[in-house]
């Protein structure tokens, strides 16, 4: 297990993070791919939010977009009504949890962070889709989780040739820089994220899994988010609801390859992992 400890600068405190973090989903969408993140009110965020503190969540994403391919078109305002609900829900229960905020709309990124309470930007596009992007985080001075994908949540499966280079050194070449006009604009706590799931095919997303060791060059951590997601069921041919089990066995691979934040679904099973990785490698 190759995890080095890291800092970021929440709200002007800095938090070290000794062992992997987990980051618990909290989706307040109706069309998630995922049936058991969906949240449709306060109640049911409330109830979800609930869990995912008392099974030891390190900190929160929530999202009211979903970027499911086929997903719904949301409008900014919408997007916002709906963060706004699950934010009140969120501090009224633990208010000083580290949130970010799953959106790739810089707009929708200043007013969460400014008016909501949110902590951390959560970009699937690696600021492709808005090109206000990265200037909005370098003036908000806030962690940027950096994510790769090509295209749209719509397209992005048409667009998975990476040529003779191949996959994870075209994405590590991507992320470099992206990584690098980022520092240039001064925004110091940057998270990447190559983005499984996203414009890779199933072969691809398990050479980038395979490979995961190569990302630690750009010297940011590395979050991993393959939560129940297609290259779990696609590749056992079971649905969503029973793919908990291949999830723990990917984060724990992506754990002895040096991942150290682990977005998903189900946190109690992912903090699990994390302390028995981490009770194994101190052993040594």
């Amino acid at each position: 297990m190759n995890f080095n400890p890291f800092s970021l600068n929440i709200s002007g405190k800095l938090i070290k993070y000794d062992t992997p973090a987990v980051m618990g989903i909290v989706n307040v969408t109706p069309d998630s791919f995922y049936g058991g993140s969906r949240t449709f009110n306060g109640d049911a965020v409330k109830t979800r939010v609930e869990k995912l503190i008392s099974d030891g969540a390190d900190m929160l994403d929530i999202g009211a977009y979903s970027s499911r391919p086929g997903a719904d078109n949301v409008s900014p305002a919408e997007e916002l009504r709906r963060i706004e609900m699950g934010m009140e829900e969120i501090r009224r229960i633990a208010p000083e949890i580290s949130v970010s905020i799953d959106t790739f709309r810089a707009d929708v990124a200043r007013t969460a962070v400014q008016d909501l309470s949110v902590n951390i930007i959560n970009d699937i596009s690696g600021g492709d889709l808005d090109d206000k992007m990265f200037e909005t985080v370098a003036m908000l001075n806030v962690p940027y989780i950096l994510m790769h994908m090509r295209g749209t949540p719509s397209t992005m499966q048409q667009l998975t040739d990476y040529g003779e280079t191949g996959v994870t050194a075209e994405v590590l070449r991507d992320l470099a820089v992206k990584v690098n006009k980022l520092a240039l604009l001064g925004v110091n706590d940057i998270i990447v994220d190559p983005g499984f799931g996203f414009s890779k095919t199933l072969d691809q997303n398990y050479e980038l899994l395979a490979h995961l060791d190569a990302f630690r060059a750009l010297e940011c951590p590395v979050l991993v988010g393959v939560s129940r997601k297609s290259m779990i069921t696609k590749y056992l041919n079971i649905n969503s609801e029973e793919a908990l089990n291949g999830t723990t066995v990917i984060n724990v691979l992506a754990l002895l390859h040096g991942c150290e934040i682990l977005r998903v679904h189900d946190v109690k099973p992912a903090v699990e992992a994390v302390k028995l990785c981490c009770k194994t490698y101190s052993s040594l």
